[in-house]
C-alpha cells in the first residue's frame, strides 16, 4: 500500500495546468473511457447528478470560445473586482481563450439540480455539489493518468451553454475542461508550481 500511494504521488505531481495544446485529434475511446471513470464516483444517495457533454466539433467549440470570452470581456473589465484580479495577476490570465477551439476536446460538466422520471414528475438530488466535485476530480486524474492535460475553464455567468449543448433547465453547467496533448512550447506559472506543504493541509487526529 505504501509503495502504491507513493508512486501514485509521484504521478500526480506531474500533473499540471497548461493553456497551450496541440491540435491533434484524440480517440473517442479515450475520452469515453475517462468520462466511465468519472461516473463510477461516489455520489449523494448514488443520485450520479452529473452529464458530461463532450465537444470535438469545431464550429460548436467556436461557439463556447466567443460567448466564453463575451463573459471574461466583463469579468476582466472590473465585474470580477480589484482583489479576485489581483489574485489572478500572478498567473498570467485574461480574457482572450484560444484553448477553447485549439483544445481537441472541450468537456462541459453539468449539475443535476433535480431529476426527472419519465412521466416528467421531478425528484430530489442530494449533496449535487460535493458529488460533482469528486466526479471531476477522478475525470481530471483519468486524463492525466491518459496522457492529456486539462485546463480547468470557468467563465462566469454559464447559462450560455444550456443553449448552446441543448441541455435542459434542470441542470447548472459548473465547468468546461479543455483537453488535449500539450504543446511543447506550453509553460506553467511560476506561481502555480507553488503547493501548500503537507504540514499546512493535514491534521492527523
Amino acid at each position: 500500500m505504501a509503495s502504491r500511494a507513493a508512486e501514485f504521488l509521484a504521478f500526480m505531481r506531474k500533473r499540471h495546468t497548461v493553456r497551450d495544446f496541440l491540435p491533434e485529434p484524440v480517440d473517442d475511446a479515450v475520452i469515453r473511457d475517462c468520462i466511465a471513470v468519472a461516473g463510477a464516483a461516489p455520489s449523494g444517495a448514488n443520485h450520479q447528478p452529473w452529464h458530461f457533454v463532450a465537444i470535438r466539433d469545431s464550429e460548436t467549440k467556436r461557439s463556447i470560445r466567443a460567448a466564453a470570452e463575451e463573459e471574461e470581456v466583463a469579468f476582466y473589465g472590473g465585474g470580477a473586482g480589484e482583489e479576485w484580479l489581483a489574485a489572478l495577476a500572478p498567473i498570467g490570465t485574461g480574457p482572450q481563450k484560444p484553448h477553447l477551439e485549439i483544445a481537441p476536446w472541450l468537456i462541459v460538466i453539468f449539475a443535476q439540480r433535480y431529476g426527472e422520471f419519465s412521466d416528467g414528475t421531478r425528484y430530489k438530488n442530494y449533496y449535487v455539489p460535493e458529488s460533482v466535485g469528486i466526479a471531476t476530480g477522478f475525470l481530471i486524474a483519468a486524463l492525466h493518468h491518459a496522457g492529456l492535460s486539462v485546463l480547468t475553464h470557468t467563465p462566469n455567468p454559464m447559462k450560455f451553454l444550456n443553449g448552446l449543448l441543448g441541455r435542459p433547465a434542470s441542470e447548472k453547467p459548473v465547468m468546461i475542461l479543455a483537453v488535449g496533448k500539450a504543446s511543447p512550447d506550453a509553460t506553467v506559472p511560476a506561481a502555480a508550481m507553488m503547493k501548500k506543504p503537507l504540514d499546512e493541509i493535514l491534521t492527523i487526529v
